[in-house]
């Protein structure tokens, strides 16, 4: 009997390693009575009340198609940043903008360019287009300039810039972004990924709007996963040219975000006192774990994000992993960032801080 084969897909996509979210389930926690979800960097105190009501009032209208062009969203965000509502365009999670660049900019014969270890959602866009992946090299798990330029071509399209990057924390320096940018050919693409921009109390900081108003081959990628606490409506936006706005609304779907997830995001934005709370508990706990884990003799990466790099060093990050989870405490194991030694840790709340510093502790001093 012959085999029956199976349809072929087009060349590269069996190259790709499918993306791995951080885990969801494990035991409850003996103290908190629930699992402790640290590994997806979610924000620590959920979505605000605000959207999760106006996400209730939809509950009624859910046979109805939502706004495929997202125009109570957009003008509230345009609101909200000083931006053109014109030039934004809403995605379903950040994650489909940047598969959506790619899809428009990038194809077989090209380059998608992209920090060592930066986000995993840039090489996997690359090669679902057919364009071939280039990762430049860091310094000290920093984000190196030089090393991205070095490694542009005739052949580069897209630079994907994950401002602050997920998962080291590190935050380029708006000067370097700019020298980076000012760098490039005008028929590269920067993209400026700044999903973590809201946890920055930074003046000097910029997400990257100045510069998309400025030049013509700047996007800026922004998210309601993280400090909006949204991350299951998938809700993200883009900020680009009229140029290239003109060509992302040509290719992505017609109702590609829900009525839920748009009215739900304008409720949060406008809750800013909530934005405002989980700034600063961020970086009250934040600055805590880090001390308590360097305390205990792990090294901890700088982070300006709701997130740390924790460094096991010669210790075994993977026990460690096993031990947090048997202990009902979910984090991220780093091995597909090149990082195997490695473990983030999401800051989620006090108790959540608490409750993995003891953890680790303990599993430490069984070693």
């Amino acid at each position: 009997m012959t085999a029956i084969q199976a349809p072929r897909p087009r060349p590269g996509l069996l190259d790709i390693d499918p993306y791995i979210g951080g885990e969801a389930r494990t035991v409850p926690h003996p103290k908190l009575g629930r699992p402790i979800r640290l590994a997806s960097n979610e924000g620590a105190f959920g979505p605000s009340p605000k959207a999760m009501a106006a996400y209730r009032e939809l509950s009624g209208e859910i046979h109805r198609y939502p706004d495929g062009g997202c125009s109570a969203l957009r003008e509230a965000l345009a609101e909200r940043y000083g931006l053109d509502a014109g030039r934004i365009v809403a995605g379903a999670g950040s994650d489909e903008l940047i598969a959506l660049m790619a899809k428009c900019y990038a194809g077989p014969g090209d380059e998608v360019l992209y920090s060592r270890h930066g986000f995993l959602m840039y090489p996997i866009a690359a090669k679902a287009v057919g364009a071939t992946p280039v990762a430049a090299p860091e310094a000290d798990r920093k984000t190196d300039v030089d090393a991205l330029l070095a490694h542009v071509t005739p052949r580069t399209r897209i630079l994907y810039l994950a401002n602050p990057n997920n998962p080291t924390g590190y935050l380029l320096p708006k000067g370097e972004v700019e020298r980076l940018h000012a760098a490039l050919p005008p028929d590269a693409i920067l993209v400026l990924d700044a999903a973590y921009a809201e946890y920055i109390d930074d003046p000097e900081y910029s997400p990257g709007a100045d510069l998309v108003d400025r030049a013509q081959n700047v996007v800026m990628l922004r998210t309601f996963s993280k400090i909006y606490g949204m991350g299951a409506l998938r809700l993200g936006w883009a900020y680009a040219s009229a140029a290239i706005t003109d060509v992302l609304n040509r290719a992505r779907g017609p109702f590609n975000v829900s009525a839920a997830a748009q009215a739900a995001g304008v409720a949060a934005l406008a809750d800013q006192d909530f934005v405002a709370k989980s700034r600063a508990h961020n970086a009250e706990w934040r600055r805590w774990t880090a001390a308590e884990l360097e305390a205990l003799g792990l090294s901890v990466l700088p982070s300006a994000g709701n997130f740390l790099l924790i460094d096991f060093g010669g210790r075994d990050a993977e026990a460690a992993r096993l031990y947090l989870k048997d202990k009902g405490i979910l984090v991220r194991q780093m091995g597909a960032y090149g990082l195997p030694t490695c473990l983030r840790i999401t800051i989620g709340t006090e108790e959540e801080m608490r409750a993995v510093v003891e953890a680790l502790a303990e599993h430490l001093r069984r070693r």
